[in-house]
């Protein structure tokens, strides 16, 4: 497929999870919408062109195994998997009720899903045990986990990267989702985690810095990541927390709050 032609598919992929987003955390009067806006263009490249993966098969053995560390944005991550067809999308609408798949985090117990995760910091450490699996197993597959950036406050997550700068472990890529906005505030106010790319390298890993917005970027990233020999890449992303509803956008008190059925309307607007 033309390099045009892609980009064209993902973007439309991007507006259709958003909407998915918008609804599923409507519907549920609960969620993360805005952390889910910040990392739908890294899902959706993800899911739509990197990964090895059979939505109809999601227990195929030979598939890449993706883990979203930042288990909050779980809304994002459902919305990607009912677009590419490991689930009917009419089941977004479920998202956490009783008796539902698709929880306030996500659980193995929906298609798609590797690890159940939330407690923030943990999912490299899991990750890590996927990687070395493979390369004990000499398979093939990848790994790949997405982190938010106020996760790297969690001392595990450094202990993890020593760990898998110490085994090589080439075959694992870590992204950041870079929105600069935690729970109370923004990074800079909560505790400074700058300059987090000389950070990574220092901990001995392949670092790319990249607009987490940005198709072309990505996947160049990604590419690049596949070709690297030697050391676990990590992928800085710089993001907007709520990017592609203009109200949301940077907007603080909007951390783990639904949008209002007006609101929700407003937004479909925007995501047209």
């Amino acid at each position: 497929m033309p390099k045009t032609d892609l980009i064209d598919q993902l973007i439309r992929h991007a507006k259709n999870v958003r909407r998915h987003i918008v609804a599923a955390t409507t519907a549920a009067g609960s969620g993360h919408p805005t952390s889910s806006f910040s990392e739908t263009e890294i899902l959706v490249t993800l899911f739509f062109h990197i990964l090895n993966h059979k939505p109809q098969q999601a227990d195929w053995e030979e598939r890449d195994r993706f883990v979203l560390s930042k288990g909050h944005g779980a809304p994002g991550l459902f919305a990607v998997l009912a677009e590419a067809g490991y689930f009917p999308q009419e089941e977004l609408m479920t998202l956490r009720k009783l008796g539902s798949r698709l929880q306030g985090h996500p659980t193995p117990h929906c298609p798609g899903v590797e690890a159940a995760t939330g407690a923030l910091g943990q999912g490299l450490s899991f990750s890590i045990g996927l990687a070395l699996a493979a390369k004990l197993k000499q398979a093939t597959w990848r790994v790949y986990t997405l982190m938010g950036d106020g996760e790297v406050h969690e001392g595990q997550v450094w202990e993890a990267a020593m760990t898998a700068a110490k085994y090589k472990l080439a075959n694992l890529t870590a992204i950041i989702d870079a929105n600069n906005i935690s729970q109370s505030g923004t990074l800079a106010e909560i505790k400074p985690i700058e300059p987090i790319l000389d950070k990574w390298k220092a901990f001995g890993w392949n670092c790319l810095e990249i607009d987490g917005h940005d198709f072309v970027q990505l996947i160049d990233a990604f590419e690049a990541a596949k070709g690297h020999r030697g050391a676990p890449t990590m992928i800085i992303a710089r993001t907007i927390k709520g990017k592609g509803v203009s109200f949301l956008e940077n907007a603080k008190g909007w951390h783990g709050k639904a949008l209002s059925e007006d609101q929700a309307e407003e937004a479909y607007e925007e995501l047209q």
